[in-house]
Order: C-alpha cells, then structure tokens, then sequence
C-alpha cells in the first residue's frame, strides 16, 4: 500500500523507519519530511496544514493511508476534511478528529472530560477574562506550588509552576489580560500541583479496542541534573522500570479503560493514537494531561521495542478490528539521546555541516532538525538528531546511545550525558 506520513521530526523520522520495513508498504511519502526520512520513502515538500495540497497529493499518488505526525493538523480538522470531501473519504487518516482532537486543543475539554468519566487527574478550576477576578480569589484558597495552564496549544510552553501567591497573580493576569500565550490564554486552567515522578502511557485505538504501547519518560530541562529551560525533550528511555505490572494494571484500569468508555458514551469517534502523561503519586497514577498523537523523542524509543509490524497494526485502526491484529513487544530497553544546536531551546544557528553519522553502527540515528544542501546534510533546527539504542538492560542503552551521539559531530552540538540518571 502507499502511505503518506505528515510532519518533519524525529517522530516522524522513527515512523518512517519502521513503516519501511513493513512487507505491506509499496510506497511511502513524508510531508515534508527532513534529511533523514528521503532514506526510507520520498519527501515531498508541503506543509503540515497545507490541507489542499495534500489532498491534491494524496490523489494524484493513490495514497492508501495517511499518518499524521504532530498535533497541529489534527487540531485543525485535517480528519474531518478528508471525510467532508466525497473523494477523500475512503481513504484512512491515523489520527483523531476534531472534536477528539480538543483533548489535546483545550485543556480545559480534557479536564471535563477527565472529572465527567471519573479520571484520577489534579483537581482544578477554568477561567477566562471575565471571570478573571473570580481566579485571582480561588488562588488565594489553594496550596503552593500551584500551576497555570494555557488552555489552547502553547508550543509546550502554556504550562507555568507558580512558588508565591503574588507570582500566581501576576502570572494568571498576564495570561488572561495580556494575551501571554495569545489565544491560547484566553482561558486559563488552575490546576492543583501533584508531586510525584512524570511517565508517559501510549495507547493505539480504533475508538473501541486498544493496545497499550511500551511506557517511556522523557527528559525536558536542556541541563544535566533536569536543570535549566524546558525544551521539547532531550532524551527519552522505554520501558520505564517503576511503571511495573502492578502500576500498568492501575494505568489500564483507571485511566486507558474510562478513556475509551468515555469517548464512546461522548460519542467522540477517535482513531489513532493517545498519549497519557502520568504522575506516579505513591504508586497511583493521576493524568496530566492527554495528547493526540505520539510523543517526541518517546517515538525514538517506543517504535524500536515493537516487534509487530505497526503497518499491519495501524490497518486494525483504519477497519476496526485492532483486537484481531498480532502485537509483541521486545524485552530490551530503548534509550534516545537528542542532539541539539548549540543555544537551543534559546537562539540558535543553522546550516551547519553534520559529520560522522555513519560512524554510528550500534544505535539508530533518527533525523529532527535537519536538512540536505549539495548532498551535505545540514542542521536546520534546535533539536538536530535523537541517537536511539536497543540493549538488554538500560545502563547499556543509556551507554551506547551517549558514546554514539559523541561519534556524531557539527558546530555547537549538544546533548545531555545524564538520560535516565534517575531511574539507574
């Protein structure tokens, strides 16, 4: 079959990876793709919301199915315009709808949706410009630290941990009078700080059968020691040793299980991914937040632990019969290592030269920030490459991965030498 994958990270570099390998895959294309993804399929230059286009694409190319990446076409309908249009229609899109999608687009839907089907998550409280006193007041009632979240899509960025009360103020005013995060402030989520150790949960779904995919827990601070500015992730590790049978059984139970329940009796139809982050809370899991498709650089180290052919998997999406499709997962644990532009996630430089990739012959190296001039591949981004690698116990993949992305070289390269420091 010919697959279209929308997006141009690491995720989607890892997804073209592994579709390639896929007996049923006849002809991939990536929209628009980087460097790294021309090794596995064609790159075709459109953008990600560029929803005419793609059609267009699509059409011309015979496309069979089509994977989207990253949350901002999802978030924009690309699903529903595919089903408005007669000659679209009959072709699948991984990836949930619009109203699906608002799990991801508003904070403030997935926090209803969360307290309407009895998800253990923070206890919270929405608020927009005119209630805004209303807020200010409620602040004054709760414990510290407290969190701010911008309801709408940020840019990973719409998520503030307030110490002082005057700090909240402050800050929820900025938010809700100033327009900080733009539009997507114009309602604002207080929510209640849990304390406790962050992982990630994904499920595939055809909006009625699921099967939950290997646990991973990224590392956002660009500092060794999780110091520093957020970033979109330095680092990622699958499985994640505490997320144990007896924890995954309470994940399952109390939040994939509500969550697949609660989007049918919503009558939300949803076909692709979820990603759950977790707080482990003394061994309880309270949802952070839901997003719509997989996570980056999680893919780097969720895709190679499947041993299924995610081909044969995404087809169970698309005519929904997922519970028929065979899954196994490998024993190993994935380690990912992202290599970032010297300054990233502040200013940063690109169109330098990158050296030495194939001097990497233990680990998988998926193409981010990436781009190839007069056959030079060249850094075009902050985060440049996610070094992955698959080995029979975490201090060996954690190993392997680092001196792998120390082969790799460009000027101003940077990478964390401490993923999973916590869990070793």
């Amino acid at each position: 079959m010919n697959i279209l994958i929308i997006g141009s990270g690491g995720r989607e570099s890892a997804f073209a990876w592994k579709i390639a390998q896929s007996k049923q895959t006849a002809q991939l294309y990536i929209a628009p793709g980087n460097a790294g993804t021309g090794r596995y399929g064609q790159n075709v230059p459109l953008k990600v919301t560029d929803f005419e286009g793609i059609a267009d694409f699509v059409l011309s190319k015979q496309i069979n199915m089509v994977l989207v990446g990253p949350e901002e076409p999802l978030v924009k309908g690309i699903h529903d315009y595919f089903l408005e249009r007669a000659d679209l229609q009959h072709i699948p899109v991984i990836g949930p709808q619009l109203e699906g999608a608002q799990l991801e687009g508003s904070k403030d839907f997935a926090k209803q949706f969360m307290v309407r089907h009895g998800i253990p998550t923070a206890a919270s409280q929405s608020f927009d410009r005119s209630t805004l006193a209303e807020g200010l007041a409620y602040l004054e009632t709760q414990k510290l630290p407290i969190v701010l979240k911008a309801d709408g899509l940020a840019a990973g960025k719409g998520v503030l941990i307030c110490a002082t009360l005057d700090e909240a103020k402050a800050e929820l005013k900025a938010m809700l009078e100033d327009a900080k995060f733009g539009e997507a402030s114009s309602k604002v989520v207080i929510e209640e700080y849990l304390t406790g150790i962050e992982l990630s949960v994904f499920v595939l779904t055809d909006g009625d059968s699921y099967k939950v995919l290997p646990s991973a827990k990224d590392y956002k601070r660009v500092g060794e020691g999780d110091t520093g500015l957020n970033t979109g992730g330095m680092g990622s590790v699958s499985p994640v040793p505490f997320a144990d049978n007896l924890f995954m059984d309470k994940v399952e139970q109390r939040i994939i299980v509500p969550t697949i329940e609660g989007l049918k009796k919503d009558g939300i139809p949803y076909k692709g991914f979820i990603f759950i982050g977790l707080m482990n809370v003394d061994g309880n899991p309270y949802v952070i937040e839901y997003n719509v498709r997989m996570g980056d650089p999680e893919t780097e180290s969720v895709l190679p632990r499947i041993e299924s052919d995610l081909v044969d998997l995404l087809q169970g999406v698309a005519e929904g019969n997922l519970f028929e499709r065979s899954f196994m997962l490998s024993p190993k644990t994935a380690a990912t290592v992202v290599l970032v532009a010297g300054g990233y996630p502040g200013t940063y430089e690109s169109g330098k030269a990158i050296n030495n990739i194939e001097n990497v012959k233990d680990s998988i190296v998926f193409h981010a920030g990436t781009r190839e001039e007069n056959g030079i591949v060249q850094t075009a981004g902050g985060r440049v490459l996610a070094v992955t690698a698959l080995e029979d116990t975490l201090f060996g993949a954690l190993q392997q991965a680092t001196a792998d992305a120390g082969r790799i070289y460009f000027e101003g390269k940077y990478f964390r030498k401490d993923i999973g420091f916590d869990l070793i």
